[in-house]
Parts: structure tokens; sequence; C-alpha cells
């Protein structure tokens, strides 16, 4: 019986026992003892020598290199999350993602593509608006009068748009309170995706055109609450006061924003307004592929 503490053994002897030959492009054998591939197959997949691998399940080994768990890593397939799990389990500190993702989830598009009549928008870490529905171009600007550059939450709220003529995230930039909160969680973006360019980039514009950005990045504050209840200046349906919810979707890192109203207010009516001007005048959203996401590559 292994030992109880033996995390790291257990681990691999579980994924090990989910893995078919099929999976990994071997051929399949009529009789298999065990589930899963056998011991010398894992090891041939991860370059390792199979008594290496013993010992590492039987817990005589535990501290493998970064080398040898990335190595399993690939030849067992593990998600991303599960990648992180295996370094923590074997002593190392968790790879940091590559790049921020920027492609939506099959799921998240799904939602999106059903929740026409409320206004929704789905952002990636950066806060770089990726798509959303006709109601929130409605609601806050409509995005697709302006360049995907300039589809950018942060670059709305810290710099001066190109021109007034179009408004977009009209209703986002008035309080230190969502600007304080829109800081802190780029500083946790800018914690998980140390190696991103584009968000390096980002940071730097609004670092030398804004003092405000200045003074609340050299504010170590986590944890600020995005979303909330929000009273917005409309220019067709005036004062309206609507509840503000920001969703997370860790796998994918992707923000799903939502403002909804209170049933049977001024205010839902007013949304309905909205909706229908919505309906006769607004251009469709950017159509929603359903192509799968790819992996998010990770960097020791």
């Amino acid at each position: 019986m292994s030992r109880p503490e033996n995390s790291l053994g257990n681990t691999l002897r579980a994924w090990r026992a989910r893995i078919t030959t099929e999976d990994v492009g071997l051929p399949a054998t009529r009789r298999r003892r065990t589930a899963g591939l056998r011991r010398e197959e894992l090891a041939s997949l991860a370059g390792i020598s199979t008594d290496y691998l013993l010992r590492l399940e039987q817990g005589r080994a535990l501290r493998p290199s970064r080398d040898v768990v990335a190595s399993l890593a690939r030849a067992l397939r593990l998600s991303t999350n599960e990648t992180c799990h295996f370094h923590l389990v074997a002593g190392l500190l968790p790879p940091t993602p590559q790049n921020i993702p920027h492609q939506l989830p099959p799921g998240v598009q799904r939602l999106v593509s059903r929740w026409g009549n409320i206004p929704v928008g789905v952002f990636s870490a950066s806060w770089t608006l990726l798509t959303w529905t006709s109601m929130w171009a409605a609601l806050l600007g409509d995005p697709s009068l302006r360049p995907p550059e300039e589809r950018n939450l942060v670059r709305a709220v810290f710099k001066k748009p190109s021109d007034a003529g179009h408004p977009l995230f009209l209703m986002e930039q008035s309080t230190t309170e969502f600007k304080a909160a829109l800081v802190a969680d780029l500083r946790i973006t800018h914690g998980a995706y140390p190696h991103d360019e584009e968000f390096r980039v980002l940071m730097g514009e609004a670092m030398s055109e804004s003092e405000e950005f200045r003074a609340l990045w050299s504010t170590p504050a986590l944890g600020s609450r995005l979303g909330g209840h929000k009273r917005l200046q409309h220019p067709l349906v005036g004062e309206i006061s609507l509840d503000n919810d920001v969703l997370k979707v860790p796998d994918h890192d992707v923000r799903i924003v939502t403002y909804t109203a209170e049933p049977g207010t001024t205010d839902e009516e007013k949304l309905e307004y909205l909706r229908i001007a919505a309906a006769r005048t607004a251009p469709p959203a950017p159509p929603l592929s359903l192509s799968p996401t790819p992996p998010t590559p990770l960097r020791d």
C-alpha cells in the first residue's frame, strides 16, 4: 500500500491509468492486466527510464526536475490546470502562460449567442473586448465603429478617444472606484502573464499617458470588486440604474460582463426600449465561430 503522503506517486498512477494506448498513438494489445498505459510505455513516451518512473510512483524519488515534469505532462496529455497541479505536487512552481488567451471557448460563445436581449460583452484578461451582443452596443456604444486596437477598456478609460462621435464603453469611465478595481484586476493579469509582450505595451502606454493610472498602479491593492450597481446616463433613455456583474471563466481567463435591470421597474422598460431600437438600427455583432480554442502555451 502506498504511503498517504505520496501525492506525487498517487497522482502519476491515477493519470497513467486513465490514458489509453489509442490516446497516445500506440498499438492496442488485447490482454492488459491494468487500465491505462503500462509503466514502460509512459516512460518511453516521456523519455525517462522505467526504473525512475517506478521510483517516482513509489515515492522513492520526490523531486523530479522541471524537464522531467514537463515531459511527463506532455506524455500524459495533461490540461493546463493539471500541469500546474503536477508541478505543485512535485515541489515546483507552476509554469506561467506565455500569452493572454484571446480565443472564446465554445461554451461562452453559445451563452453569448443566447443572451441577445441582455447587454453582454466578453473581454480577455487584458480587457480587450472579444465579442458583444447588440444590446451591449445599444447601451455602451457600438464597438464595430472603432478599430480593434481601441476596443480595449484600459485604453478607453485612461486615454482620450480619437474622436468623440462614437463613444465606446460610454458609462464605464466615470468613477474612481471603477478605475481602481480595473487596475487591481490588471495587476493580477500582470502577475499571471509576465511574458505577454502585447500586455507590456498596453501597460506602458497607460503608464506614459495617464497620471491617474500611474497613481493607481503604485498602490498595491488587490481584491477590488468590478461590477456592482451602476447608474448610467444614456443619451436616448436618460438615467438608467442597472446591476453590473463580471463573471470570470478561469480555464480560459475571459471575463463575461453583463448589465441587467430589476424586473418590473422603469429601468427594465428603458432596456426594452433600447432593445427595440437596437433591433431596428444596430449592425449585428461579430459572428461567433464555434471553432475549438487552442491551448495556451505554458512557459517554465
